[in-house]
């Protein structure tokens, strides 16, 4: 049983059809969880999720159900972002350049010691300095 952190840009893809990443992101995602994997995530992610969901498909209803479904996985734990990873990620975002929510769940990964699994390139290559980042593999 693995764990990891799931940045939002692989949970918006798999909510959002249109989204190259989408059947991938899905296909990632049920066969972690179906494995016993946990995913770990800064609170920020609900709203990384709910927003460019009804943003993107224009339903405001599946953006509530996005959230909503996450926080009842039973193996999905919300981490909230407080003073120590506060400080840990600006000085990552500072260090490494990183945006600010990206230096969060970079943060995150580095003081869990586990590997962060991201679309996003930028994300993923600044971050490699600091802690494991890969993109979603089936």
């Amino acid at each position: 049983m693995s764990t990891v952190i799931v940045d939002a840009s692989v949970w918006v893809s798999r909510y959002v059809e249109e989204d190259t990443h989408h059947r991938i992101s899905q296909l990632y995602l049920e066969r972690h969880f179906r494995s016993g994997g946990i995913v770990v995530a800064p609170v920020i992610l609900l709203a990384q999720l709910a927003g460019p969901v009804a943003r993107q498909t224009g339903d405001r209803t599946l953006a509530h159900d996005a959230y909503r479904k996450l926080l009842k996985l039973p193996t999905f734990r919300v981490v909230p972002i407080d003073h120590r990873i506060g400080v840990a990620a600006a000085k990552l975002a500072a260090d490494l350049g990183l945006r600010g929510a990206d230096a969060v769940y970079i943060a995150l990964a580095q003081a869990l010691n586990i590997t962060l699994i991201t679309w996003d390139e930028q994300q993923r290559e600044r971050g490699a300095a600091a802690a494991a980042t890969v993109m979603p593999q089936l």
